[in-house]
């Protein structure tokens, strides 16, 4: 009987195990003016089957629409692109119970934040409508120290009908190494590459060097492969991806290629960009007129090569995320106001809609974390 026991309650704990390593959390970041959503939403997504629940929601911020969490899960930042009261809100997060509590933000004194990112140390956003950046410290509790920096552009680019009057910082993220910070900047087409000095009181980015884009493209979000050798630079305006080698802050240019069809005459928009996990392939989805998500082989050169255009089932594909597990990849429409699931071939790197759907307000921001 004892045997017996035992063997039950070593099968119980084993498939509990087995569970936990399937079940993820999935943070999803909305505009919440106008449309439907109400906040931050928390799911648990099963990357065995791409089941899915809804957990709760954090009603405490207007448009959380980009999100970054800490490496210890423990807190999550989020913009808030309120007009007129910009800000960036942060919030303690607990996985296993599933809740979020608010606890405090701070004013960008710039307006628009499109994104954030954070080190542990600091947050950075990226204020699109102001065309800089903004530095906070954080506190022991997780909450934002007031405005520690704000990092002003002031160039402008070819086009002022495709919004290039002035500067407009697109992105905001630490190079692999964490020495760098990388900001790209639609308004000016151009990349900027700071150096980071952590225990700067009020100076901690200073530019190291910039890149030049092609004029009239609309830099908008870059990706870094895993393995941190690469890097992969989203267009908004024409649709094109440039790669880079990357070394020590530096990006050097090695491939421009197309995700548009030669003969495509709409408007394109340009919006995401993402390497897999075993850095083998990328995909970059189109807004506007198009409502594609491309999908390329990563060569050992870094070089892309095409593999297909799809359609992402929906209107304007904001953000898309890859599952921890690389199985599944959720793309959020922003004006279908829903998260559609493909399956991914690992072997190929091709697509397969698999016909489930998360129906949410104007999903814009995706991330995974695991629950515990």
């Amino acid at each position: 009987m004892n045997k017996i026991c035992s063997l039950l309650l070593v099968t119980f704990f084993t498939l509990q195990s087995f569970a936990q390593k399937n079940n993820y959390n999935l943070i999803i970041g909305t505009y919440t003016s106008p449309g439907k959503s109400e906040g931050i939403y928390l799911y648990n997504f099963d990357v065995n089957t791409a089941d899915f629940k809804f957990r709760s929601v954090a009603k405490d911020v207007t448009n959380p629409s980009y999100l970054a969490l800490s490496k210890d899960n423990k807190f999550v930042y989020s913009v808030a692109e309120a007009p007129g009261n910009s800000a960036v809100a942060a919030f303690g997060f607990d996985g296993v119970k599933g809740q979020f509590r608010f606890l405090n933000k701070q004013a960008t004194n710039s307006q628009g934040p499109c994104f954030v990112t954070t080190n542990g140390k600091n947050v950075f956003s990226a204020n699109y409508g102001g065309g800089s950046m903004s530095v906070f410290g954080i506190e022991k509790d997780g909450s934002l120290s007031p405005l520690k920096q704000l990092v002003q552009h002031t160039g402008k680019s070819i086009d002022p009908k495709k919004r290039q009057e002035s500067a407009h910082a697109h992105q905001v993220q630490f190079t692999p190494d964490g020495k760098y910070l990388v900001c790209t900047d639609l308004g000016e087409d151009q990349v900027y590459i700071y150096n980071y000095h952590p225990e700067g009181k009020d100076q901690l980015l200073r530019v190291k060097n910039t890149v030049k884009t092609t004029p009239g493209s609309g830099p908008r979000h870059l990706a870094f492969s895993p393995n941190g050798k690469f890097a992969y630079l989203a267009h908004e305006f024409n649709g094109s991806i440039t790669a880079f080698s990357y070394a020590s802050g530096n990006l050097n240019k090695i491939q421009e290629i197309g995700t548009a069809p030669k003969d495509f005459s709409g408007r394109i928009d340009g919006a995401d960009i993402h390497v897999s996990p075993d850095s083998r392939f990328l995909y970059e989805t189109n807004r506007g007129d198009a409502n594609t998500i491309s999908a390329f082989a990563v060569q050992a050169d870094g070089k892309l090569s095409f593999i297909e255009t799809i359609s992402t089932m929906g209107k304007g594909p904001r953000n898309f995320v890859i599952d921890p597990s690389g199985k599944y990849l959720l793309i959020g429409h922003q004006y279908t106001n829903d998260i559609v699931i493909f399956e991914r071939n690992k072997k190929t790197g091709t697509l397969k809609d698999t016909g489930k759907r998360m129906e949410i307000g104007a999903p814009v921001c995706l991330l995974f974390t695991p629950v515990k």
